[in-house]
């Protein structure tokens, strides 16, 4: 039998969590949803996952504010499942629970030295400059050259950061606590460096044109290493996007080195995979082996072997998503067992009421906007659900006892501080990063109001 007005509980406030429920409250009109998130603030990758210097993609907030303020919407963040609720709870207050926390966590890369002092994952450098609550607030920044392994977009954005002069950052919403260790940092060098080949990097066109849109900063691509093998012809007679990306780097590899006059160099390696990294105490350099493509276009080491003398290397190779307490979890895929966004146990039979989207569900794969299709699939298999199982929800306020909760009014106030302070400085806002602090603007009205 299907509930009149279906109560669900969405884990996650990010893109794909509010995604679901823009889709659901399309799809059910008459549905109520609790959204819970463990940080005090909304929005998930989009706040804690795009570059400070991405305005354009952080313009999709807009997007997410307009959902949020449904009125069948409520907005429970700083409220962590399994800490402060557990699944099996949410599972018995709820018609339905969708598990939509993304992937935050770094892929492992399991080479000689990665665990050496100097050594970082992306992800973690990422959640530093993008201010993430739950971080450190200080990184060391005290390299004149690093090392970036990866050919996605997250090593881009890690490349560009590192690069950029922190002057360039000063219209941003970047916090004072990551704006100053920028300004003071020593770079001068970063070498991002591909497994792949030109024509198969998974660098956007746009993200790696912006490399070389910086002021003050040289890109350097050797022009050797652009040869185009039977593979990468194919791939970019195929794939528009793969010809661009090749003539973007068939650019740089022919400008003329006395136009290099810039104070910051990036350098852009193709065809070189991690042997190890060297140091004892610390990181001191890092051995890459040159690749080539196979006749199927799989990469293959050669033998030859380089070195380079870097003081820092991050890897941006991947992310993989946290469990969820309570939640079933593939440790070697690194996402929650399911069919078609029904999560299922150890045997593949789908648990009643609980559900997954997004990052979580599929790996961290695609951009922001694909999360919208995922996101449809799982929730029409969950109103199908509700049509055939019959399921009686608490009647009470499950999040009652959650007096810690900030709500849509408390992210509100947390949003005017940070554009107060941001306005103080001339620009749209300045991100408030300390947990407290935000903790105590979310509650002022309602301790005002308290005290009159």
């Amino acid at each position: 039998m299907t509930a009149i007005e279906p109560r669900i509980a969405i884990v996650g406030a990010g893109p794909a969590g509010i995604y679901a429920a823009d889709i659901l409250l399309r799809l059910a009109p008459s549905a109520s949803i609790d959204l819970f998130e463990k940080v005090p603030t909304p929005y998930g990758l989009v706040r804690y996952g795009v570059a400070p210097d991405h305005p354009r993609i952080r313009k999709i907030v807009d997007a997410l504010h307009d959902v949020l303020v449904n009125p069948r919407i409520r907005l429970r963040c700083n409220v962590e499942i399994g800490v402060d609720m557990e699944i099996d709870e949410l599972r018995a207050a709820y018609n339905g629970v969708i598990v939509a926390t993304g992937a935050d966590l770094d892929v492992s890369l399991d080479i000689p030295g990665i665990n050496l002092p100097g050594s970082f994952g992306a992800a973690d450098f990422v959640a530093w400059y993008d201010g993430h609550p739950d971080v450190s607030r200080t990184w060391p920044l005290e390299a004149e050259s690093v090392a970036v392994l990866g050919a996605g977009n997250v090593a881009l954005d890690v490349t560009r950061i590192l690069a950029k002069h922190a002057s360039a950052l000063t219209d941003t919403d970047t916090p004072d606590s990551v704006f100053e260790p920028l300004a003071a940092s020593p770079l001068r060098d970063v070498h991002l460096f591909a497994r792949r080949g030109p024509a198969d990097v998974r660098f956007s066109a746009m993200e790696l044109r912006e490399l070389a849109e910086q002021d003050d900063v040289d890109v350097i691509v050797d022009p050797k290493e652009l040869a185009l093998d039977d593979h990468a012809e194919r791939m970019i007679a195929q794939f528009s996007q793969r010809r661009i990306i090749v003539r973007t780097l068939t650019e740089w590899g022919a400008r003329d080195p006395s136009e290099r006059t810039a104070s910051r160099r990036i350098h852009l390696h193709l065809r070189q995979r991690p042997v190890r990294v060297l140091g004892t105490e610390r990181v001191t350099g890092i051995e890459m082996e040159r690749t080539a493509s196979d006749e199927l276009g799989r990469m293959v080491g050669t033998g030859e072997l380089l070195r380079y003398d870097v003081g820092a290397v991050y890897r941006a190779v991947g992310y993989r998503a946290t469990p969820v307490p309570g939640v079933p979890f593939d440790t070697t895929q690194g996402v929650v067992p399911h069919v078609e966004g029904r999560v299922v146990d150890s045997e593949g039979v789908p648990i009643p009421r609980l559900y997954a989207t997004g990052w979580i569900k599929r790996g961290p794969v695609g951009l922001i906007g694909a999360t919208k299709s995922d996101a449809g699939q799982t929730v029409r298999h969950l109103i199908d659900d509700l049509a055939i199982v019959e399921h009686a929800p608490r009647e009470d306020d499950p999040t009652a006892h959650l007096a810690h909760a900030v709500d849509l009014d408390g992210w509100l106030r947390i949003n005017a501080a940070e554009r107060a302070a941001g306005a103080e400085r001339g620009r749209e806002r300045t991100k408030i990063v300390n947990r407290a602090e935000m903790l105590t603007h979310a509650q002022r009205d309602q301790t005002m109001e308290g005290l009159r």
